[in-house]
């Protein structure tokens, strides 16, 4: 009969050792790993379960990701709005509490500290996080405003903010009569008149009140001849002649939208005081008189409340407008109509990108499945022009210090600065786009939040999944590895036998 060897009794222990083996390496890989398997495969009917939680922890990440480069920029951007309105603030300040002297450029301590902030705003305004520049719309890549020097002083040929208020003062008659005419088209009447129809330049007529005694005033209104004349108005004294303190008051509209009156007195006093004009001998005397009057008063109101009104101006149109404003000219003096600069002629401050739609949305970035937040800003926002005009012409302007209406000048360029820099309801201020910043932080955090939540609850359902008991692998284990040492053990036994262990001796 045939005799097997132990090798071929054996070879079921051999398999089940191999077995044992791959199990206990499965094992050892699991420990290592900590998952259940390295492929999805190995999940079984677990894997797309497991492969639509990595998806949706994946998502989480990069929105929070997103949320964190978004938030950081604003964090960035804030920091500059609210050096801007602390520039704004300041110069405010400085214009209500400066004194007004004037140093050898003539400027005062509250212009200078107008210049510093100017170019501090400008900075703030060019602002790049990550080569990105916060305020210049769609045009992350191109810094939002030239700068400051060339915005005042301009570059090559294109004219910079103070050649533009230069014009536009010779334009407004500053140093005449603020482009007004003032006749005496009989012995006894006194008129005044815009010297040509339809200009925006120099003083407009608003309104005309008189107590002279036996006074009769018309206007302001063109005359009846000849057609498309120049506003006038007038007062006539007739025959009778005013009393001691009876007066005549003249408005006018300055070209900034401020208003001023020009009130005379007629007294007998001699010589009359300021603001006064003499009674004469008769209503002819008398209305020389208050023509002479008028005259040094018009002079005066124009070379102070119109030399600020016309700088003001000026800044609001260089700004303000896409391109910017300037006099048709030249000649200056007597142009009658502003025109466009264009780009060889006329520096444009603002060179960021320039729609029509709300600059919140020029920047927008999803950071949650169905949230996104605007971010976008664009320096030629509302809030950002009334800063930056007002500042940028209160360093601008010069004042000859010889100049007997320079103190004037300077009072009426002051309140200006402070009542155009303070915040008007029902206009952009920088504190309304701050909030809207906030609003967008707001959600970023709130999503943020949501998402660590929602993380947690996706990751703990994938770990159930792929992962691993650490104590329930170990004890696997160290049952494998007994049993493997036993089977080691029984299949060395088996194999040190042999027939002749078996045969009687001899």
């Amino acid at each position: 009969m045939a005799i097997d060897g132990v090798s071929g009794r054996t070879s079921y222990l051999g398999s089940s050792i191999l077995n044992i083996k791959s199990q206990l390496d499965s094992l050892t890989e699991q420990l290592a790993s900590g998952k259940k398997s390295t492929t999805y495969a190995g999940l079984g009917v677990d894997s797309g379960t497991a492969t639509n939680l990595r998806a949706q922890i994946f998502a989480i990440a990069a929105n929070t990701n997103t949320g964190t480069v978004i938030n950081t920029r604003l964090n960035v951007a804030n920091l500059s709005l609210q050096g801007i309105s602390d520039a704004g603030s300041q110069v405010k300040g400085a214009a209500a509490g400066a004194t007004l002297t004037l140093d050898s450029a003539g400027k005062t301590a509250g212009q200078k500290t107008a210049m510093a902030s100017f170019t501090q705003v400008i900075s703030l305004l060019n602002t790049s996080v990550g080569g990105r520049y916060m305020f210049s719309g769609r045009a992350t890549d191109t810094p939002a405003t030239q700068p400051a020097d060339v915005i005042l002083n301009g570059t090559g040929t294109q004219a910079g903010l103070n050649q533009i208020i230069d014009e536009r003062g010779q334009a407004d008659g500053t140093s005449s009569l603020g482009r007004l005419v003032i006749t005496s088209p009989t012995p006894t009447s006194v008129t005044i008149g815009e010297d040509v129809a339809g200009s925006p330049f120099g003083f407009k007529l608003s309104a005309i009140t008189s107590t002279l005694t036996g006074s009769t005033v018309t206007g302001p209104a063109p005359p009846a001849a000849p057609p498309g004349a120049p506003s006038e108005m007038s007062v006539a004294l007739g025959a009778t002649n005013p009393n001691n303190g009876d007066k005549v008051r003249f408005t006018f509209s300055l070209p900034d939208g401020t208003s001023e009156t020009i009130e005379l007195t007629a007294t007998t006093t001699t010589p009359p005081p300021a603001g006064s004009f003499l009674i004469g001998a008769d209503s002819t005397a008398t209305a020389t008189n208050l023509n002479a009057a008028l005259n040094t008063a018009v002079g005066t109101l124009a070379n102070t409340a119109l030399v600020a009104a016309s700088a003001v101006t000026a800044s609001d149109n260089f700004f303000s407008s896409s391109p910017p404003q300037r006099v048709d000219g030249p000649p200056f003096n007597t142009a009658t109509q502003l025109v466009n600069g264009t780009s060889a002629n006329t520096v444009s401050w603002y060179t960021g990108e320039d729609g029509a739609d709300p600059a919140r949305g020029t920047a927008v970035a999803g950071v949650d499945q169905a949230i996104s937040v605007q971010y976008g800003a664009r320096a030629n926002e509302y809030a950002f022009v009334a800063q930056l005009k007002s500042i940028a012409v209160y360093a601008a302007v010069t004042t000859d210090a010889s100049n007997p209406n320079a103190n004037g000048q300077l009072t009426a360029l002051n309140s200006r600065i402070v009542d155009n820099l303070a915040v008007h309801p029902g206009t952009q201020s920088i504190q309304d786009i701050q909030a809207d910043f906030a609003g967008a932080q707001a959600a970023i955090g709130t999503a943020k939040d949501r998402q660590t939540q929602t993380g947690a609850i996706a990751q703990s359902m994938l770990d159930s999944i792929e992962g691993i008991n650490d104590n329930e692998v170990a004890t696997k284990i160290m049952a494998l590895q007994t049993s493997l040492q036993a089977s080691y053990q029984t299949t060395a036994s088996l194999y040190q036998l042999s027939l002749l262990k078996f045969l009687p001796s001899p």
